[in-house]
This record gives structure tokens, sequence and C-alpha cells, in this order.
């Protein structure tokens, strides 16, 4: 199995997507297991050919995206891609490799575009997202993403990571239902 199906098949199998989005650490353990060796390689540009397909942007899109922020949670590490990820979805949509995709796999293929704590990001994912019409959650969780870029400039989840400093309005809102992901 290639490279791109090991990381494809880990990431969208039954097993694992129930787990995308909750703190799980025998999850995070068996990505660890799986595809950190894979994000290692790809870090040190392993796999600089990959972004010349759909399937490759996207298995490399995971690697800089979601694999560090189960990896490496609660740790400035877990963002040390973002810029990469970022570069790479953008790289592929203006290529338009996501039309190759299925929804659910443009879902991630964006993500680092939700992750982003830039107003111009956070703007054209909810347009991105808008586009899916699978699961209607999913533009909500856009929506809710670029509401806090819009109001704070950032994620105030991730001030104590990144060892920033939280303002008060910051620390009141984190103190709300559903202010953080």
């Amino acid at each position: 199995m290639s490279e791109i199906e090991a990381v494809l098949d880990f990431w969208f199998s039954p097993a694992a997507a129930p787990k995308w989005f909750v703190k799980d650490p025998d999850f995070d353990a068996e990505m660890a297991r799986v595809l950190g060796p894979l994000l290692e390689r790809a870090r040190v540009g392993a796999f600089g050919h990959w972004p010349a397909t759909a399937r490759g942007a996207l298995a490399l899109v995971l690697l800089f995206d979601q694999a560090p922020r189960n990896l490496f949670r609660n740790s400035p590490e877990a963002f040390a891609l973002d810029t990469r990820a970022r570069a790479l979805t953008k790289q592929a949509v203006a290529a338009g490799l996501n039309r190759g995709l299925a929804q659910e796999q443009r879902l991630f293929l964006y993500m680092p575009l939700q992750h982003s704590e830039t107003l111009a990001d956070q703007q054209r994912s909810v347009a991105l997202f808008g586009q899916l019409d699978e699961d209607p959650e999913w533009l909500v969780y856009a929506e809710r993403h670029l509401e806090i870029v819009q109001r704070f400039g950032r994620f105030p989840h991730r001030n104590a990571a990144l060892g920033r400093a939280t303002t008060a309005e910051e620390a009141e809102f984190l103190t709300e239902p559903n202010s953080s992901f």
C-alpha cells in the first residue's frame, strides 16, 4: 500500500471517524503509531510530490493539520505545521484538486483554513464549507470558527498552549459552552 493510501485508509476508516473530533488518548496513541513516522518524513520534505494529486494533497494536509493536533495536544507543536497545511489547501483548491474528492474528504482538505487565525482564511473556509451539503453541521462549525476570529482575532482556547496571555474578555468567553473545539 502506498503511503498516501496508508494515511487516507487510517483517517477515513470506520474506526477512526467517530474519534475525529473527540479527545481520546487511545486514538492519539494509535495515530502516533500509524501516522507519526509518516509525519516526521513529511516534515523534512519526503513527500513533496504528493500535492500533484487530490489524494496526495489531502494526505499531506492530514499529516500537517490533523496529526499534530492529536500527537502534540495542548502544546505549541500542535499548531507548528498550520502554515504549511494552509498553503497546501490553497494550492489544491487553486488547482481544482478539491473537485476530485468526496465531500467528507474535502471537509478535511479545507480544515486548515478553518483552523487559521487569519480572518481572510476564515472567510474562505466558510465559502468552501458552504459548498458542502452532506452535513449542515460542517458549515455551522466553520461559521463558529469565523465568529471567534472576528471577535478576538485568534482562538482564545489556544492561548495556554501557545503561551499567550488571555484577556479578561477571552477568559469570560472560555467559560461559555462551546467556546473551544
